[in-house]
């Protein structure tokens, strides 16, 4: 089963990579203009893709110029937003991505749903990234999809995020 599973999941990270690698570099440069400006950049993270920001704050490798997202973040013009949701269908994350729209703060998206015209999150974002995951991977004894990956893709797109991201604002791995 591990073997399946290997393939599965390496299947659906070749998936976002062919399919995102544009909507990935745009999100890294939509959060330079943070990074290398005066604003910080926030990870909106709902659900278990809390794992992001995580991973952001306290991993080796960490985020630069990353603060902590609450509710009560008062964000101004120069900072920069990733949302990150399972779901483009979140209603937090929706409510959160209209109140960024109407306070004109370019944000990014992360969602499993392709963009398109019935996408409100998509349309709203400045930048969106479909993590491609659509059930989940592997068949279980009641024929049912188990292994729904939504955290696994989403800390691969940020990973990849964080290689561009990182490589605009002239980090080499000395810094790091």
């Amino acid at each position: 089963m591990s073997k399946i599973l290997t393939t599965q999941l390496s299947g659906l990270l070749q998936r976002i990579i062919q399919n995102e690698e544009d909507s990935i570099e745009e999100t890294a440069r939509l959060l330079a203009q943070a990074g290398i400006g005066e604003g910080n950049v926030y990870f909106a993270c709902f659900g278990e893709m809390q794992v992001v920001e995580l991973n952001a704050c306290h991993a080796v490798e960490r985020f630069t110029k990353l603060a902590p997202w609450t509710k009560e973040t008062v964000l101004t013009e120069a900072d920069r937003v990733c949302i990150f949701t399972r779901s483009a269908e979140d209603k937090e994350a929706i409510a959160l991505a209209q109140q960024l729209n109407d306070q004109f703060i370019p944000f990014a998206a992360v969602a499993c749903e392709v963009a398109d015209s019935q996408n409100s999150l998509a349309e709203l974002a400045y930048t969106y990234i479909s993590t491609r995951v659509r059930g989940g991977l592997l068949p279980n004894d009641l024929g049912e999809r188990i292994v729904i990956p939504h955290a696994i893709a989403a800390l691969f797109i940020y990973e990849a995020v964080k290689m561009a991201y990182d490589e605009m604002l002239g980090m080499n791995d000395e810094e790091l």
